[in-house]
């Protein structure tokens, strides 16, 4: 089990950026992907975005590819989702998964399936 917790959320602007911070703890993180996810109550989680954490290999989900990017700090154990040109439709709640990183999976698309630890969330709102 990884312990992951969220931080940076908050409120923007229509077209404007914000950058989430995720911190893992775990006595490794060598077998690990580290993922974000958004999820409220009226539409089902939904992968953003993933990344391997030995390998740095990033996956992006369809519907915020070429906005939303992923980062991770192996020095500070950090997993970053950079949100950019966010939309109203942006706004969730975003939490960070973690789980053993499987590219041959991947290759069938994310979903939170192939996450076990995760973290409480961090709130997004974006105003018009």
């Amino acid at each position: 089990q990884v312990h992951l917790v969220e931080s940076g959320g908050g409120l923007v602007q229509t077209g404007g950026s914000l950058t989430l911070s995720c911190k893992a703890s775990a006595r490794s993180l060598d077998r690990d992907a580290l993922a974000w996810f958004r999820q409220d109550e009226n539409r089902e989680r939904e992968f953003m975005a993933a990344i391997s954490w030995v390998t740095g290999a990033v996956y992006v989900g369809d519907s915020v590819k070429g906005r939303f990017t992923i980062s991770r700090d192996k020095t500070n154990h950090t997993v970053d989702l950079h949100l950019n040109r966010v939309k109203p439709e942006d706004t969730s709640t975003y939490v960070c998964a973690a789980g053993i990183y499987n590219p041959v999976l991947y290759m069938k698309g994310l979903d939170a399936n192939f996450f076990d630890s995760w973290g409480r969330g961090t709130q997004v709102t974006v105003s018009s």
